[in-house]
């Protein structure tokens, strides 16, 4: 089952960061704790780890500002999954 990837929270206050630089192409396979993204907040800049092992499908484009909980990306769990997105 797919999963959705949403921006993360990275300061106290923030409610939204860019994706500076996506480290990964659409439809690669990516493992849990591989960087996925640098994100930028206002305060710095901090790599953007998987939460877990799947296909991935990029939904935000570099540059992109996003608020903190949109989706960035979903998860697929195999390639059979991945193509139904």
């Amino acid at each position: 089952m797919s999963m959705e990837i949403v921006m993360p929270k990275t300061g106290l206050t923030n409610t939204e960061n860019t994706l500076d630089k996506w480290s990964v192409s659409e439809g690669q396979t990516v493992q849990k704790g591989q960087v996925l993204a640098e994100i930028e907040s206002e305060k710095t800049t901090m790599p953007f780890e998987s939460p877990e092992s799947g296909v991935i499908h990029l939904a935000a484009k570099e540059g992109d500002t996003v608020p903190v909980g949109g989706v960035i990306a979903w998860l697929a769990a195999d390639q059979a999954e991945y193509e139904t997105l």
